[in-house]
């Protein structure tokens, strides 16, 4: 269907309190939304944009819902965590974080990537948010090397 093709995408993510998501994404990810409707709240990031939508349900957290690229990693998750953003750590096979980091082998092909750095966290609704960073062949690999195809994610090991 070529009119999907040539159409922005744009993620929606549940939240059961918007007045405590709203101060999670301000307070710990220093993001303000662009527009503000009753029982939604719209945020642009990049060339792309969420929408942060009430709901009665609750969020799973146990896949992806939407994940930011960044240049460096490291240095995002420093800023993250000294806000107060805490990161998942897993520890299955297939997929293992390091101090919160994870090397997903095969990645970003079409960006010249021989792989993705990501690392999870939740938002104050249980949403699983990601951020990721492509591995070239010029790009610093972390000690641990995992696959991992995406989608679900296993259980956690451990916070921290």
């Amino acid at each position: 269907m070529a009119v999907l093709a040539e159409s922005n995408v744009a993620s929606r993510i549940p939240a059961r309190d918007l007045r405590r998501a709203r101060s999670f994404y301000a307070e710990k990810l220093g993001l303000e939304p662009v527009e503000e409707r009753p029982g939604g709240l719209r945020y642009r990031c990049g060339n792309g944009e969420f929408a942060l939508f009430e709901s009665a349900g609750a969020a799973a957290g146990d896949h992806t819902q939407m994940a930011w690229e960044v240049d460096d990693l490291k240095e995002t998750i420093a800023e993250l965590r000294e806000r107060g953003v805490i990161f998942e750590e897993y520890d299955v096979p297939g997929l293992e974080t390091v101090n919160g980091i994870a090397e997903v082998e095969g990645n970003y092909p079409s960006k010249g990537g021989a792989g993705e750095k990501a690392a999870w966290f939740k938002d104050s609704e249980g949403n699983l948010l990601a951020i990721g960073q492509a591995v070239t062949r010029s790009t610093p690999r972390p000690a641990a090397s995992q696959e991992h195809s995406g989608g679900r994610l296993p259980r956690r090991k451990r916070r921290s």
